[in-house]
C-alpha cells in the first residue's frame, strides 16, 4: 500500500534554520521537459523511497514538512520486504524490487516527482531508466553507482564490522548499529532509537530480504543521464557512503550537486529543515 501522508499544502508553514547554499537551483530548470506546464509540473505527485533495510517510518517528520510547503501531493512507498510489506519476499534485484513498486503505484496518477535514498535512489534512476515517461524529476541523496565507484567506497570499508555484526545481531543491536553508521547527531540518534527498535519488532525486516536488496544494489550500474529535471544532494561526512559516489555521478551526468557539511548518511534524520529547503527550491517550478 502506498501512504498519502497529508493532502492538504499549509502554504504560510515556516522552517527555521535554513542557510543560503552557495549554488543555485535556476540551472535546473532547463532540464524540465519543455511541453509540461506550471500546473502539471505542481500537480505531480512527490513518490518518497527509502533504503535499505528501511521503510516509510523511517523518513521522520520530514514528509509531513514537504507536504505544507509544496503543491505537490506527497506519498511514501515501502519496498518489497519492508515496512508495510515486509512479509512479502524482496527480489534480489532492481528490476524486480521496480516491479513490484510500479504495482503499488496503480492507485497514483502520474507521472512522478521522485526523491530517493541511497537504494531507493538507485531505484528511482532505474526507474527513470526504463519508463522515462513516468518521472518527471529526480532528487536523488546519498547514492552511488558500481560503474563510477568501487565497493570499499560504495560502503566505506570501515563501516564492514557493523553492517556484519546488524545482520546478525539481535533486533536492538541492528539499530543502534545502523543510527550510529547513518546519524552523525548523538541526539538524533537516543531520540529515534526507541522508536525504531519498536517499529523493527512490529514489522520487522529479515535478514535475507537485506541480503537480496544489498544483492541488487551491488549490481547497480549509471544508466544514461535521464531527460527530466536531476538534482543530487550529498552528506560530507557521511560515515556510511563515501561523498566521492555522489561526485562522480554528478560529473558524469553533468548535474548539480548540493553538499551538507555535518550530517550523516540518512540527512532526513539528522537535517530535515536543510533537506526541506533543497526540495521546495526544487520543486517550485518546472
Amino acid at each position: 500500500m502506498v501512504q498519502q501522508h497529508i493532502t492538504n499544502a499549509d502554504t504560510g508553514a515556516q522552517t527555521a534554520g535554513w542557510q543560503e547554499q552557495s549554488q543555485t537551483h535556476e540551472e535546473l530548470k532547463v532540464k524540465a521537459r519543455p511541453e509540461l506546464s506550471p500546473a502539471q509540473w505542481g500537480a505531480a505527485p512527490v513518490i518518497l523511497l527509502r533504503g535499505l533495510a528501511r521503510e516509510q517510518q523511517h523518513w521522520g517528520a520530514f514528509p509531513q514538512l514537504l507536504q505544507q510547503h509544496i503543491s505537490q501531493p506527497v506519498y511514501c512507498v515501502d519496498l518489497p520486504g519492508m515496512g508495510q510489506h515486509y512479509l512479502q519476499r524482496s527480489p534480489a534485484s532492481l528490476c524486480g524490487i521496480l516491479t513490484l513498486v510500479r504495482r503499488q503505484l496503480r492507485q497514483i496518477e502520474g507521472p512522478y516527482h521522485l526523491l530517493a535514498m541511497s537504494l531507493g535512489a538507485m531505484l528511482a534512476m532505474r526507474f527513470a531508466e526504463l519508463y522515462p515517461d513516468e518521472v518527471l524529476s529526480l532528487l536523488l541523496i546519498n547514492s552511488s553507482a558500481g560503474d563510477l565507484t568501487p565497493f570499499y567506497q560504495r560502503l566505506k570499508w570501515q563501516s564492514y564490522p557493523a553492517v556484519l555484526a546488524a545482520l546478525c545481531g539481535s533486533i536492538a543491536q541492528r539499530e543502534q548499529l545502523i543510527l550510529k553508521l547513518t546519524s552523525n547527531k548523538a541526539q538524533v540518534r537516543e531520540d529515534c532509537y526507541p522508536q525504531f527498535v519498536a517499529l523493527a519488532r512490529q514489522r520487522p525486516v529479515s535478514r535475507s530480504n537485506a541480503l537480496r536488496q544489498l544483492w541488487a544494489a551491488s549490481h547497480f550500474v549509471l544508466p544514461d543521464k535521464p531527460g527530466c529535471k536531476v538534482l543530487l544532494l550529498g552528506s560530507l561526512n557521511d560515515r556510511l557512503v563515501d561523498i566521492s559516489a555522489s561526485q562522480q555521478m554528478a560529473q558524469r551526468w553533468q548535474v548539480p550537486l548540493l553538499l551538507h557539511q555535518s550530517a550523516g548518511h540518512d540527512l532526513a534524520l539528522d537535517d530535515p529543515d536543510w533537506l526541506l529547503q533543497q526540495a521546495v527550491r526544487f520543486y517550485q517550478v518546472p
